[in-house]
């Protein structure tokens, strides 16, 4: 279904006067919510926050479990900066915004489950402000280490039901932008069976706002058409419902997996997995990247990296096993929609 403008809209409307207060809030609630339930499930680990300060504008709250019993460790943060100088990163994909104090928001979790047969997960949404120029992004994505097709299948329904209530074309080009973003090029393979990514979205222009013109996303985007323009309110909501979308689409997960025997084997390959985590958040995540930029908390940016890891040299799985069926089915892009097992 195509829902599209016949007039090219040049300029996205204005956000509401109270925008800045508004998005604080939703975020802060978001991040209430998932801390709240992921206490209750785990059961033993509870969040110890830390609220924080930003010399040079801004703060915010970290809320970090550790030596849970499902949960290893794991964080969601929420954070509101404001400054007079743009990050470099900013910049060079909106060079209007130059010249304008911005206000950036929003927030951030990911989980290192202790069983490999939970997967580890991660969300960001989050929203950018600086005098004419806005937008909302950020996304979901599951790293499985011992993969099933009917969790994952569970999840990527649960996300699409959450985007085909705000628009009927969301999922399937985030869910093909999410498997553009969340690839590690060195490696030449994905980080986990995606979910969902979206950028820039200030309700104008083609859903695709990323740097690969010819790839699936941008083709199935251009394909869509420009939508009807979107405003402010629109993208709000959206952020939130895709927020509010994680706890249905993992905590079933958790449940059915925490339980599972595993031994020194499944626990070694989960560690070196974990690796892989390190290596994208360290070279190729937008979040970290902004964060060190705009001089914010250290200890908060690299919540998302695991307490545990361990890299091998030219590690190949073998032939046959489970470890070789994530590498050949579930660590490539695939329709998880209609999978059929």
């Amino acid at each position: 279904m195509v829902i599209a403008s016949t007039q090219k809209v040049s300029s996205p409307v204005a956000p509401p006067s109270d925008s800045r207060e508004r998005v604080s809030q939703g975020f802060k609630g978001l991040q209430d919510r998932i801390c709240q339930k992921l206490a209750e499930v785990d059961g033993v680990g509870q969040f110890m926050e830390d609220q924080w300060t930003r010399p040079d504008g801004g703060g915010g709250r970290s809320r970090v479990m550790k030596q849970g019993d499902v949960f290893e460790q794991g964080g969601v943060n929420f954070s509101e900066v404001w400054g007079d100088r743009l990050p470099p990163s900013i910049l060079m994909q909106r060079p209007e915004a130059e010249g304008h104090g911005f206000y950036a928001t929003g927030t951030s979790m990911v989980l290192h489950p202790r069983n490999p047969y939970v997967p580890t997960v991660h969300l960001n949404y989050r929203y950018f402000e600086a005098g004419p120029v806005w937008w909302f992004g950020g996304g979901i994505d599951l790293t499985p280490y011992y993969p099933f097709e009917e969790d994952v299948v569970q999840f990527h329904r649960t996300l699409k039901e959450a985007c085909d209530r705000n628009h009927p074309e969301y999922y399937n080009t985030f869910k093909l932008w999410c498997d553009e973003y969340f690839y590690l090029k060195h490696r030449q393979e994905t980080r986990g069976v995606g979910g969902v990514f979206f950028d820039y979205q200030d309700g104008t222009g083609e859903l695709y706002r990323g740097p690969k013109p010819e790839g699936p996303a941008a083709q199935h985007s251009k394909q869509v058409g420009q939508p009807a323009q979107r405003n402010w309110e629109d993208l709000f909501k959206f952020a939130i419902d895709c927020g509010d979308a994680f706890l249905p689409s993992y905590i079933p997960i958790v449940e059915k997996r925490r339980n599972t025997e595993y031994g020194e084997h499944q626990r070694n390959f989960q560690l070196y997995r974990r690796g892989r985590y390190v290596e994208f958040n360290l070279v190729y995540d937008r979040g970290t990247i902004f964060g060190l930029q705009t001089n914010g908390r250290t200890e908060s940016i690299l919540m998302s990296l695991p307490p545990m890891v361990r890299w091998e040299y030219s590690y190949a799985p073998e032939s046959g096993t489970p470890e070789a069926k994530l590498y050949d089915t579930f660590l490539k892009p695939q329709d998880w929609v209609n999978w059929d097992a």
